[in-house]
């Protein structure tokens, strides 16, 4: 029966992680498999993946062929260069103390790889960060300065207006206080007058 190491779809609709999985190449993509070698997440970043690597070399060994991306995937954790190194082993060429060694080596490198390009990313995502309260900041103290003149610009028009009405108060009392006085003048003639009505009399 011709064995398959291929990928099989789990999660939810828009945000799917596989299995890596060994299995006949006539079940379905999604149904019976033989064993399950590892995951696949490529939610995350990096994308998240676990393998046996010694049970995938096994099915290697066994002619399982693998798909183009569980090709990929296998390559990335290292699973293809032990199998080739095992190889080496039953042609005599290496012994299995040193495969692990190289093997070994092999894993702390990617790791380190791994390693820096995750702080890589983390280290962009807080100079992000930086930059996105910076430009916030620089947008308050615009908005808090556009505000300032608004403000004065309104202190002025109160300003005004009080000014306005002072100087109509000052106006209207200007136009009483001669009226006032008008209005007296009459007064005072006739006071002025009635003495004079009563001595005219007196004489006739």
């Amino acid at each position: 029966m011709p064995v398959k190491i291929r990928l099989q779809r789990h999660g939810k609709k828009g945000k799917p992680f596989y299995w890596v999985v060994a299995a006949d190449s006539r079940s379905k993509r999604d149904g019976k498999f033989l064993e399950k070698l590892g995951i696949y997440n490529p939610n995350t970043n990096p994308a998240t993946i676990d393998i046996n690597v010694d049970n995938s070399v096994k099915w290697l060994q066994n002619g399982a062929q693998p798909t183009d991306t569980a090709r990929a995937i296998l390559s990335y954790k290292g699973v293809l260069l032990k199998h080739h190194l095992l190889g080496g082993v039953r042609k005599g060429a290496l012994t299995e103390e040193q495969v692990e060694e190289k093997f070994n080596a092999w894993v702390e490198e990617k790791e380190k790889a791994v390693q820096s390009k995750r702080d890589g990313l983390s280290k962009a995502e807080a100079d992000a960060k930086a930059k996105a309260l910076e430009a916030e900041k620089e947008f308050s103290d615009k908005r808090a300065a556009a505000a300032l003149p608004e403000e004065e610009a309104v202190e002025e028009v109160a300003e005004e207006v009080a000014e306005t009405a002072e100087a109509v108060a000052e106006e209207t009392t200007a136009v009483e206080e001669p009226a006032k006085e008008e209005a007296a003048e009459p007064e005072e003639k006739a006071e002025e007058a009635a003495p004079a009505a009563e001595a005219s009399k007196e004489e006739e």
